[in-house]
């Protein structure tokens, strides 16, 4: 099992940039894929952004190709989005979460993933 605490999230102006980062406890942070969604007021969670167990690739959502980045640092246990040129549309709590090998389901959907953090609020102001 892993825990997923993520941080980083604040209020920013559109155009801005904010790093998120998701801290995993335990000691095999490499053996999950991890990935990023977003929920906003009112609707409903959507998949960001997800990077695989060795980093070696990644896949984004089309709304956030060529703004955001994801990544990760086996070292320190953790996985970052870097997010520039914000709109006020990225407006949301940014969920961290976490898919084993076994998982089913596919890496841009809810059920693909095992774990969750608790969520960080980002507000973007126009």
């Amino acid at each position: 099992q892993v825990q997923l605490v993520e941080s980083g999230g604040g209020l920013v102006q559109a155009g801005g940039s904010l790093r998120l980062s998701c801290a995993a406890s335990g000691r095999t942070f490499t053996s999950y894929a991890m990935g990023w969604f977003r929920q906003a007021p009112g609707k409903e969670r959507e998949f960001v952004a997800t990077i695989s167990r060795t980093g070696g690739s990644t896949s984004y959502a089309d709304f956030v190709k060529g703004r955001f980045t994801i990544s990760r640092d086996g070292a320190k246990n953790t996985v970052y989005l870097q997010m520039n040129v914000l709109k006020p549309e990225d407006t949301a709590v940014y969920y961290c979460a976490a898919r084993t090998l076994t998982r089913g389901g596919n890496y841009n959907a809810i059920e693909g993933y095992n774990y969750w953090g608790q969520g960080t609020q980002v507000t973007v102001s126009s």
